[in-house]
């Protein structure tokens, strides 16, 4: 249905001549009687006191596939750190709507679970920031700093908060019920690594070589991980350097070798193993990892004009390789304000 007829029905719905509907958008009848009879088209602008009016999303203004209603909530959570809360109450009732139907559950589930995680991000930025502030009016006080460690993902010196058996459960209980899935695995190690659980995390390695499309990059590094798990840094060091002279010109060893030596707080040879897998990557788009992990570097190191230019060279990725604006995501956003950041830092 074409937009001035949606117009003219919704005003019948809310009981409305088209003066009463011109005096609530502060404009002149015959634009109302334009839009109805297709003569002209209301100015975007218009639209979210339209739909106010009749107590409508914008969405329902237009003959949208459930698809495109997906697309474009997505795409809406893309671009936007911040979604006003009508808009996310909007976004909730539908995606849980169509949590019912077949042909759309599976991915109506990845984008609720998206639209709880970008409000949860969203709030939780807003909760460092204050958290950060009352820590600052009493710093010899425990007030917030929980807060703001549960919102900024700070390290937690209790164990019994720290640890990832949740997590770990989790994940084994997925692997048991998709053994021949490979991607669940790795989580799984992950966690396990993370505790230090080294024996349960070379027993699931050696199932996830087995499987017939196993990573064979992570296959190769978590050795060295697990070699570490058990305090031998000597024989992980030797791993990741056979590996490096093994593969010297592939982009994937190349990043996991870098993401070692910088956990390891070689920033050098971390930097020179980031700046050769993005020149060894072949594909367009590239992914801005490699060049992230250079800027966190170089700003812990405090060379803050060099974590500027890498956040330029970033922004000229999402622009000229993926055609990313700040209207289009909001990891252009995203860049640009930790860019002002650094460059607010390196003044200061």
């Amino acid at each position: 249905m074409e937009l001035g007829k949606k117009i003219r029905q919704y005003r019948f719905k809310s009981g409305l001549t088209q003066d009463q509907l011109a005096e609530k958008l502060g404009i002149g009848a015959q634009s109302v009687s334009k839009w109805e009879t297709g003569v002209t088209m209301p100015d975007i602008s218009t639209l979210p006191l339209l739909a106010e009016i009749f107590g409508i999303s914008i969405d329902d203004l237009f003959d949208l596939t459930t698809e495109q209603r997906l697309n474009r909530i997505e795409n809406r959570m893309d671009a936007e750190e911040d979604l006003p809360q009508d808009l996310y109450w909007e976004y909730e009732d539908f995606l849980k709507g169509q949590l019912g139907s077949e042909a759309y559950q599976k991915r109506a589930t990845e984008l609720i679970a998206y639209l709880y995680w970008h409000h949860m991000n969203s709030e939780a930025k807003k909760a460092a920031r204050y958290a950060k502030e009352a820590i600052l009016r009493a710093p010899g006080e425990k007030c917030c700093q929980w807060i703001l460690g549960k919102a900024d993902n700070h390290a937690t010196w209790d164990w019994n908060i720290s640890n990832h058996t949740r997590a770990i459960d989790f994940y084994r209980e997925v692997v048991r019920a998709n053994p021949d899935t490979p991607l669940p695995y790795l989580y799984l190690i992950d966690n396990l690594l993370a505790d230090r659980r080294a024996d349960e995390a070379e027993a699931f390695l050696e199932r996830y070589r087995q499987l017939k499309k196993f990573n064979a990059v992570m296959a190769d590094v978590y050795p060295a991980y697990i070699a570490l798990a058990r305090f031998d840094e000597p024989a992980a060091d030797q791993i990741m350097e056979d590996l490096l002279a093994r593969h010297p010109a592939e982009d994937g060893y190349l990043f996991e070798v870098a993401q070692y030596y910088a956990s390891k707080c070689n920033y050098e040879k971390a930097i020179d193993c980031y700046e050769r897998a993005f020149a060894a990557d072949t594909r367009r788009p590239r992914f801005q990892d490699a060049l992230m992990g250079i800027a966190d570097i170089y700003e812990i190191m405090g060379d803050n004009a060099n974590a500027v230019k890498t956040y330029d060279r970033i922004l000229d990725l999402l622009e000229h390789e993926w055609g990313l604006t700040e209207e289009t995501d909001s990891a252009v956003t995203v860049a640009k304000k930790e860019k002002a950041r650094l460059l607010a830092k390196s003044q200061a």
